[in-house]
């Protein structure tokens, strides 16, 4: 390509690029006034279900070369952009920083939000509660390992209602100050993490020695500036540690997914394509589980988890964790609700919420 053709080309990305950024700053100008609206009403600046709708009709808009997922992490931007022009949203996770828990608050809240670290999910908890912070992201379940017990334990007991739902693939990183991996001699992570690679660090590292840390972040903190120690840890550690990536996409299962749950107060409207978490508690009778069950089944509502969880205070006793497809303002769901009341000891609606897109 002539150097004169290409240049014509640059000056018409340049005059798109001018319509895009004044088109965005009109986007931010009529979203100051919502946010404004929303002040005088009262309503939350993080709506999740409005964002899952517009995430929606961009799917539905989007017919040219960029990919979905393209689309997706840029209106994400533009979305926390646009949020914290009407009020800076605080969210606590699950620390340190560079933990798969801020991955996860970071793809869902966006970069404009301002993100606190803790040192326990019940910290988490604890920081909503109150009201210091606006929200919390906690793990609930991993593919491989199942539910994290700690996160039921205290949804059973919380004032907090589930907002949201995020999926992220863990995906684990050789990281160290270290440029070549023939360097290494100890590899230090957290203890899933390093049955999680074990298969790769014999093929390809069979002579290091590991060492234990609290997390994977805690991992590429400690390997700061050793030349012959590296961590297993994530893209995102890297990052905020300053080392250098070695070998990416190690562990030795890809399916290895996370679900994270947004917890806040007040409740999320119906999008069209939403899930209802839900506990309860049977009678000691036989059949009891049953009777409970042919409530959703009657209503032909997708369950699409259910499990027990033992009872702390009571020794052999039992409440259900359930997931279905349906908000609890939906008619059919709300007649489940009732019934299922009756055939219960002990109910609780977590919450109704967007179900993440692609996933049960």
């Amino acid at each position: 390509m002539k150097p004169r053709r290409l240049d014509k080309l640059r000056d018409n990305i340049k005059e798109k690029d001018r319509e895009i950024i004044r088109l965005l700053n009109e986007r931010a100008q009529i979203s100051v006034q919502i946010g404004k609206v929303k002040g005088e009403d009262g309503i939350d600046v993080y709506d999740p279900a409005q964002e899952a709708k517009v995430h929606g009709y961009l799917r539905e808009l989007n017919s040219g070369h960029l990919p979905q997922e393209a689309v997706t992490a840029i209106f994400r931007e533009v979305i926390s952009a646009s949020r914290s022009l009407q009020k800076p949203t605080t969210i606590a996770f699950l620390g340190p920083e560079a933990s798969f828990s801020h991955m996860a608050a970071r793809l869902h809240f966006g970069e404009s939000s301002r993100f606190f670290p803790q040192t326990g999910i019940a910290r988490v908890f604890d920081e909503v509660e109150k009201g210091a912070i606006d929200w919390g992201v906690v793990p609930v379940e991993n593919s491989l390992e199942g539910s994290v017990n700690i996160t039921l334990d205290r949804l059973i007991t919380t004032i907090l209602r589930i907002r949201a739902e995020m999926y992220l693939r863990i995906s684990q990183c050789l990281i160290a100050s270290a440029k070549n991996m023939k360097d290494i001699k100890r590899i230090y992570s957290h203890p899933h993490a390093l049955a999680q690679c074990q298969v790769w660090i014999k093929t390809n590292l069979p002579n290091c020695a590991l060492g234990e840390a609290e997390s994977t972040a805690a991992a590429a903190q400690m390997v700061r500036g050793k030349k012959d120690e590296a961590a297993i840890g994530s893209l995102l550690a890297a990052q905020i540690y300053g080392l250098n990536t070695l070998a990416e996409g190690i562990e030795d299962n890809s399916s290895n997914m996370t679900r994270f749950l947004v917890i806040g107060r007040g409740e999320s409207d119906p999008t069209g394509n939403d899930k209802t978490s839900l506990i309860f508690a049977t009678p000691d009778l036989p059949g009891s589980l049953h009777r409970a069950l042919a409530s959703f089944a009657r209503r032909k509502l997708n369950l699409t988890k259910i499990e027990s969880h033992p009872v702390k205070e009571r020794l052999w006793e039992y409440i259900f964790f359930v997931d279905m497809m349906g908000h609890v303002k939906d008619k059919e769901v709300k007649s489940c609700l009732r019934e299922l009341k009756e055939k219960t000891t002990f109910l609780k609606i977590l919450g109704s919420y967007p179900k993440e897109e692609g996933r049960l």
